[in-house]
């Protein structure tokens, strides 16, 4: 700590010391001040025992709660304590006089006080008087009186007092005292000893408190006009009112009156144009400026702006229908002649409803496609509103009108950007709808896409029905498993399985290849595919039902050729043949057959139906020493592992007849597998394949590899029907499978199979599981001329 020895040499003396935190006061001022800390209420208590006066410093930081001589300001002032009171809190409210300015040169702490060594600042009375000064001070009480006008809070009386004042440097100290400056400013003034700098000084903070009170009052003037203003017109409208009233001429606005003949015009039904007329009324007695007006005006313009009546001719003409159907897709014929049938029955009975179609088939089929396709060929507009991942129930049927920012739902919504109430809707992915607490949009869907219901839709934004009975619903899918069955009902189901190689080869050459020669800038000129190069990539690089691998293909090939054009700088053709695929593809992705070509022991092959289409599907069978445990893998789901089950019961309990030994489950552990199993499988399809594989293992003869198989087993050995019966061909058509077993009774649906597909394949159906057996295990023969089922089963 450093001890100050008190002094009187050079003006130099040592005095009791009371930091402020947050003012700063001049002097020729009596403050009151508010003292809280120990050592500044014993510095206090110690000025008046001595009857000396106080030294008031300045701290830059009001932070700090026990400052050092760097947290002060160089210049302090020496004050008279007037009065003191001791509160009962241990504060002190002290009344000062400031006498003079002093400057600090040390400030320091003993055990009870701040004290500080300083040196009295002594004014020339000459220098505060020259002309520089004198005209100094006339502005600065020239921008007091203007500032004083800007800012309200501080009363005019202080401009009377302080233009009294002649001496500069008193003149500067009050001002720069009694405004309400910034704490910063306040500081520098008071470290500013010369007369002259100081007023220069206080002439700059004036300027700039000034300007931003200009600002302020410039803001607040605009604010206070415009609710003039919306005060004067509301006034004005009201008393026009009144008058109006009174002579018995009432009327009304310009805008009510153009809504009016809106809604005469819009040719809206008689309950929608009432619930109009209402709201129209409300708007009228409402203030144009309020939020209720905006949202009865933006309600308004919704009910107008919709195609009550607006709607497109039907182009009835059928051939023309088919000639732009054929036109835009290959294949398909199913789809096609349902809207022909459609369009034939609309020309004889123009009261017929229009049906709600729902495309299911695998990615790339065409099915989006193939609704804007339906909407050309019957000339009509065409709207796509994709459903994936939609959650909320408002969605479809919008929000309350009393919700701030509330809007219809998606179909009035569509429908009023289109113009016209009988486009062709398509919804796709109306498989893809999710749920959750915001409601289900699902269950939304029913009234939209119910033949009965839809002619009077109400949207809850709306409050009023709507006729959607005039649109063309059509909906795409993946899978039919995954839509409501409320939903479903609704819908008539048209199912899109996939295209053989022919019918991709036949799109690739009529569309995908001469939409890709145009977004490449090529022509025909340029390049030319063969049919076998295209064969080719259907068979090596691409595994879809779609043709959307298979355009990217043909895309990755105009692009590596017009590179070589660009970089020859000149034009050239080049013939694409199945040779040259792999230059411009690389290696074959897939082989003929997905790395199964062997007879192998316990495995077999089985076709699989997914979303993406049809796909094979291996199951492998080991069997080891054990205890009798049966082991599945593969993420198989409950209905593939009761198949499993099944197939080991059936096999138990025809042990005679496989030639197997009755016991020979009991010392031995079966492990059934179905390879990539990271993706879930299930479905009773494999039940046949699983057994296969089983007996396989178990009597020690492989099972043929050409041969792939579907069909559920019973415990009795029969073979029962499954489904996606032309998905799993066609795939199975792609791989290269030369054989394949079906259940009998999906005999009737080898119709839908395309005759090269039939052709190319032998197709043999079965009631039974002996039948599979002779078929597709190598070597194998039934004992005594009897089929396996109708041997004894063996109790065990």
């Amino acid at each position: 700590m450093t001890i100050l020895k008190k002094n009187n040499r050079n003006n130099k003396k040592v005095m009791p010391a009371l930091p402020l935190r947050d003012l700063v006061i001049f002097p020729n001022m009596v403050v009151p001040l508010l003292v809280g800390r120990t050592r500044s209420i014993n510095a206090v208590e110690e000025s008046l025992a001595s009857e000396e006066e106080l030294l008031v410093v300045f701290q830059s930081n009001p932070h700090v709660d026990d400052p050092e001589m760097k947290d002060l300001l160089s210049v302090g002032v020496s004050v008279k304590v007037l009065q003191s009171v001791r509160e009962q809190n241990g504060l002190m409210k002290i009344l000062v006089e400031v006498m003079s300015r002093v400057l600090i040169k040390d400030f320091a702490k003993d055990k009870k006080t701040y004290i500080c060594r300083v040196e009295k600042v002594i004014e020339k009375p000459a220098e505060s008087k020259n002309k520089e000064n004198e005209a100094l001070s006339r502005l600065v009480n020239g921008l007091l009186e203007k500032y004083l006008a800007l800012n309200a809070s501080v009363p005019k009386e202080l401009y009377t007092t302080i233009s009294t004042i002649e001496d500069p440097s008193r003149l500067c100290d009050t001002i720069a005292g009694y405004l309400p400056l910034k704490l910063k400013d306040k500081g520098t003034i008071a470290e500013t000893i010369p007369v002259e700098d100081r007023l220069r000084l206080l002439i700059d903070i004036l300027n700039s408190e000034i300007g931003v009170l200009e600002v302020q009052k410039k803001i607040q003037n605009q604010v206070i006009k415009k609710i003039e203003d919306t005060q004067k017109q509301y006034f004005l409208s009201e008393q026009l009112k009144e008058i109006q009233k009174e002579l018995g001429k009432e009327g009304e606005s310009d805008e009510i009156s153009q809504l009016r003949a809106k809604i005469k015009k819009s040719k809206m039904p008689k309950s929608a144009e009432a619930k109009a007329t209402e709201e129209l009324s409300r708007l009228s007695k409402t203030m144009p400026l309020s939020p209720e007006a905006t949202v009865i005006r933006t309600y308004l313009e919704w009910l107008i702006n919709l195609p009550w009546e607006a709607e497109t001719e039907d182009n009835l003409d059928i051939k023309h229908a088919e000639e732009i159907l054929n036109e835009d897709h290959y294949g398909l014929e199913k789809v096609k002649e349902r809207i022909l049938e459609y369009l034939a029955v609309r020309k004889r009975a123009q009261g017929l409803k229009s049906p709600i179609l729902c495309f299911v088939g695998p990615p790339g089929v065409g099915k989006t496609s193939l609704g804007k396709s339906i909407a050309r060929a019957m000339g009509r507009k065409c709207i796509r509103v994709s459903l994936g991942g939609i959650r909320d129930e408002a969605e479809i049927r919008g929000h309350r009108k009393t919700y701030i920012g509330s809007l219809p739902g998606r179909v009035i919504q569509s429908l009023k950007k289109i113009g016209v109430r009988n486009p062709v809707f398509l919804l796709d992915e109306i498989d893809k709808l999710g749920q959750d607490f915001r409601g289900d949009p699902a269950s939304a869907l029913l009234e939209v896409l119910d033949p009965e219901q839809n002619n009077t839709f109400s949207d809850h934004y709306l409050e009023v029905e709507f006729d959607l009975s005039k649109i063309l619903f059509i909906t795409t899918a993946n899978t039919e498993f995954s839509i409501p069955p409320a939903l479903l009902d609704r819908m008539e189901i048209i199912s899109l399985p996939g295209y053989t190689m022919w019918e991709k080869n036949e799109i690739a050459q009529r569309h995908l290849i001469p939409k890709q020669l145009k977004e490449h800038g090529l022509t025909d000129k340029n390049i030319k595919f063969s049919d076998d190069a295209i064969f080719t990539v259907i068979k090596s690089y691409t595994r879809e039902a779609g043709v959307r691998n298979l355009e990217r293909e043909i895309a990755n090939i105009c692009r590596k050729i017009t590179k070589k054009i660009v970089e020859a700088g000149k034009e050239h053709s080049y013939h694409i043949n199945a040779k040259s695929i792999e230059k411009y593809l690389g290696p074959e992705k897939f082989s003929s057959m997905a790395g199964e070509k062997e007879h192998k022991v316990g495995v077999a092959t089985g076709m699989a139906w997914t979303e993406y289409g049809g796909e094979i599907l291996f199951t492998e069978v080991l069997t080891m020493k054990g205890k009798g445990n049966l082991m599945l893998t593969g993420h198989l789901g409950e209905v593939m592992k009761e198949s499993a089950h099944a197939a080991l019961s059936y096999v138990r309990a025809h042990v005679k007849a496989l030639g197997l030994d009755p016991g020979f489950y009991k010392d031995l552990d079966v492990h059934i597998h179905v390879p990539e199993g990271a993706i879930p499988k299930d479905g009773p399809s494999a039940g046949i394949t699983i057994a296969t594989a089983l007996i396989s293992c178990l009597i020690g003869k492989p099972v043929n590899a050409d041969i792939a198989m579907t069909g559920e087993i019973t415990l009795q050995g029969k073979v029962l029907k499954i489904g996606g019966l032309k998905s799993k061909i066609l795939a199975a058509h792609r791989y290269g499978i030369k054989k394949i077993i079906i259940p009998e009774e999906n005999g009737k649906d080898l119709k839908e199979i395309p005759k090269k597909v039939r052709e190319d394949l032998e197709i043999v159906p079965v009631k039974n599981i002996s039948e599979v057996i002779e078929l597709a295990i190598i070597g194998w023969k039934k004992p005594a001329d009897k089929k396996v089922e109708e041997t004894q089963p063996v109790l065990t």
